[in-house]
């Protein structure tokens, strides 16, 4: 009986720590991301590459010379959180580290931070320039941004 709670104990404990090769039964999905944008000015399509290059403030002016404005959900929030590591490959903490050290630089402004889908895709739909990171997005006031030819990642 000792051995059996032993095992017990043990196999636990692997479980808890998430040792490679095992799986908790609660593990959450992958969430998938969708690109959106406001009808004026932001492109239908982009590659993952000028997505990064949009989001992360190198590139500051849309094509037809409009401001980009860049609107996330905050780094605390599932979405925010998913952005930060496939967009970004940072963690929440590196990301609002990295926009705050460009923003003392003067070299971007801060992006628009929201705490909810509905406030963000208001934002957007609002605000011309605005490109942001949602999920399964159905407003038809603003534009779905493909990512090499696919609505999500």
């Amino acid at each position: 009986m000792k051995n059996i709670k032993t095992v017990i104990l043990k196999f636990m404990f692997l479980f808890i720590l998430g040792i490679p090769g095992i799986q908790p039964i609660f593990a959450q999905e992958e969430i998938q991301l969708t690109i959106i944008g406001n009808q004026e000015s932001v492109p239908n399509e982009l590659n993952m590459n000028q997505l990064r290059s949009v989001l992360r403030g190198e590139k500051l002016r849309w094509d037809d010379g409009s401001s980009i404005k860049i609107a996330l959900l905050k780094t605390n929030t599932p979405v925010g959180s998913a952005t930060c590591k496939k967009v970004y490959n940072m963690t929440g903490n590196e990301l609002n580290k990295y926009f705050l050290a460009l923003v003392f630089q003067g070299k971007v402004k801060a992006p628009t931070f929201f705490n909810s889908i509905s406030e963000l895709e208001t934002y957007i739909a609002q605000t011309p320039g605005a490109i942001g990171v949602s999920q399964n997005s159905a407003d038809s006031e603003i534009k779905i941004v493909m990512i090499d030819g696919e609505n999500q990642f």
